[in-house]
């Protein structure tokens, strides 16, 4: 049978049905209309075929809503703002007594810090110092070797003539110098101990029997040979000499290494227990202001000055009523997978009989109960925020599958 005549014969059962139905009814039915040519049959779900869609009911939410909280007990000293007062972020709303020790016990670590720098600075600085004295005492030991040399060397060498001749003429003045200030002396030598002119020439008279000495022994040492005494007792000194060079040069070196480590790590420990000490001092005193963490809007004041309150216990709400979204209430575990992030929708605020575009923001991964049904919450960014909404209003959400 072809396909014409099949749908000649099912136009004639149907005609036939109508006309029997005809004599029971005054008025006749509109009859459904008869398509005919080949059909195919779809095998395509809703969603797949990009016309399903899914509702659900919601409410208007603010973007941002907090619960303020101290994270420690304490007597309320101040509240700042009002109920339904406007504030900025990092305004202060409400301030617990105490702040006048807290603020000492960080000035107390803020000193302590600095103290602590201050030795690790001293570590590095008396270490300068401590090799500029190095350097010198290298400096003085090399002077003393170079002396001891000459000395032993003046032992071991047969003086000449020229040096005997140049040592008894310095001796000869310094006798003459000698002389002139005993005779300077000695109008005052029974002078108060006191006299300042007295003291002057006692000085210069120390000083000429000091130099006088010493020539006289240079020259005797050329005039007379070296015994074994002296050489041993030069060598000896020779041997001192170097060896106070040896150790000074090895300090030296130890010196150029920097602070020793133990006094250093000492050091760095002590600074990092004052900056740990004054980080939890700044920490205490920061924890008796609660400050706005956003742009927003007081509700729920529930607290006054004097009162006392719990670490956790909500003092206010802070709201965001500037920037507001919507949140589905009851959208089902069986439209969920329909539901994708950046989705468009449609809501309609009833309220303000209004309908609004907007992309799905958010999808909660956990689901909740609602008269025993599974529903999943999810978020909408509206597109645009029309005039006169506000939160709490209830609307219904569209979904589009596949656009």
């Amino acid at each position: 049978m072809t396909m014409k005549l099949k749908a000649l014969v099912i136009l004639l059962v149907i005609l036939g049905l109508a006309g029997c139905n005809a004599l029971a009814k005054s008025t006749p039915e509109p009859l459904p209309t008869i398509v005919l040519g080949d059909q195919n049959t779809s095998t395509q779900s809703p969603a797949q075929s990009g016309s399903a869609e899914a509702t659900a009911s919601g409410v208007v939410v603010p973007a941002q809503q907090a619960e303020m909280v101290f994270t420690s007990g304490g007597k309320v000293q101040t509240v700042h703002v009002a109920a339904n007062e406007k504030v900025k972020a990092g305004q202060v709303l409400v301030t617990l007594a105490g702040g006048e020790k807290l603020a000492a016990n960080v000035e107390s670590a803020r000193m302590e810090l600095l103290a602590a720098q201050q030795a690790i600075d001293a570590l590095y600085k008396d270490m300068d110092v401590k090799q500029a004295q190095g350097l010198k005492t290298i400096a003085d030991n090399q002077d003393a070797v170079r002396d001891a040399e000459r000395t032993l060397h003046n032992l071991q060498t047969q003086s000449q003539q020229f040096d005997v001749d140049a040592a008894y003429a310095n001796m000869i003045l310094a006798r003459d110098k000698l002389e002139r200030a005993q005779e300077d002396f000695e109008p005052y030598a029974n002078k108060p101990a006191d006299n300042v002119t007295r003291a002057t020439y006692l000085s210069q008279l120390a000083q000429a029997e000091k130099e006088y000495d010493a020539l006289v022994r240079k020259y005797n040492n050329l005039l007379g040979s070296a015994n074994a005494i002296d050489l041993s007792q030069a060598e000896a000194n020779l041997a001192n000499a170097q060896a106070d060079l040896a150790k000074s040069q090895r300090d030296y070196q130890t010196l150029q290494k920097g602070p020793i480590p133990e006094d250093v790590a000492l050091a760095q420990a002590r600074l990092a227990t004052a900056q740990a000490q004054l980080e939890a001092a700044q920490s205490a005193l920061e924890d008796i202001e609660l400050r706005a963490p956003f742009d927003g809007t007081v509700t729920d004041l529930n607290v006054h000055a004097g009162e006392w309150v719990t670490a956790g216990e909500a003092v206010l709400t802070l709201i965001d009523l500037q920037v507001l979204h919507v949140e589905t209430t009851d959208l089902s575990e069986r439209d969920i997978p329909k539901i994708e992030v950046g989705q468009p929708v449609t809501v309609s605020i009833k309220a303000l009989n209004q309908d609004v575009t907007g992309r799905v923001s958010e999808i909660s991964p956990l689901a909740d109960t609602l008269g025993g049904d599974v529903v999943y919450k999810t978020t909408i960014e509206l597109d645009e925020q029309p005039s006169g909404m506000r939160a709490g209003m209830s609307v219904d959400v569209q979904f589009g599958v596949g656009q």
